[in-house]
């Protein structure tokens, strides 16, 4: 069965969309079978895999809102093991939409549950908000990781999201675990940088993950040809820092499931 990570930061610009891309190509450079579900309306993963946008395509949309099954509206990708559920515009009515559905924020999780079974990872990318269709991804997730760019107010943001991550742990008696919490656009050069990763591994410790991604000019570029960085620019630290991530992730789970078999 595959573990399911959501990939959320109510605040922008933080490297969400990059990181869901890379991790997920990086997943699947490390033979894992991988699916990449793009929950924005911005639909930024979708292009950023080189997916064009289709107003003819079935997206996620259609599985949130109509009765489409996720393995309908899959799209293959060009990094081989990897695929993507694709979005676009239309998703932006379904935080209005699902209102009126009954379990409206059990819908993502319900079709995941059809397809677990295929892939060794599915990755949520969830909009920069605290919406319906964000909380449909936690819902339907294992664990979360979080993004977070070393600036002024990274602690005092993040420490509402793991409020909020408590409130729907109690509220849906879902045990939502944290993946781990990754600083992106990293410069070491800068004391503010440096002073506030010193802060965030004081207070979290171990859930801040090893591996740190560096500010990128080509990791920025990617998208814009519709390639992961692993494909556009193999060889960058991008590239490294994502393979980094993936292996640590890799490790962490081994470790988990070994632990969780001799507590039996």
């Amino acid at each position: 069965m595959g573990k399911v990570i959501a990939i959320t930061n109510q605040k922008g610009g933080v490297g969400k969309t990059t990181t869901a891309i890379n991790l997920a190509a990086s997943l699947a450079a490390s033979e894992m079978r991988v699916l990449l579900i793009d929950n924005d309306p911005q639909g930024n993963a979708t292009t950023g895999l080189g997916v064009q946008k289709d107003p003819n395509r079935l997206t996620i949309y259609n599985a949130l809102i109509g009765t489409e099954a996720l393995s309908a509206v899959i799209q293959p990708t060009q990094c081989e093991g990897l695929h993507i559920v694709p979005s676009d515009r239309s998703l932006i009515a379904a935080n209005v939409e699902l209102i009126d559905f009954e379990d409206r924020e059990r819908r993502l999780s319900t079709k995941v549950a059809e397809i677990r079974d295929a892939y060794d990872f599915i990755l949520i990318d969830c909009p920069p908000a605290l919406d319906l269709l964000t909380l449909n991804s936690l819902v339907a997730a294992d664990s979360v990781l979080i993004p977070i760019q070393c600036e002024f107010f990274a602690l005092e943001g993040i420490s509402q999201l793991m409020d909020t991550i408590d409130r729907l742990k109690k509220s849906f008696a879902h045990d939502l675990a944290i993946q781990g919490i990754l600083l992106t656009m990293y410069d070491d050069r800068t004391t503010l940088t440096r002073q506030v990763a010193g802060d965030l591994r004081e207070f979290f410790g171990n859930q801040v993950f090893r591996s740190i991604i560096p500010r990128s000019v080509r990791l920025a570029e990617a998208p814009s040809h519709g390639k992961p960085i692993l494909l556009y620019d193999p060889r960058s630290k991008g590239a490294e820092s994502y393979i980094k991530l993936a292996k640590e992730i890799l490790t962490n789970e081994q470790a988990a499931r070994k632990s969780a078999t001799s507590a039996r």
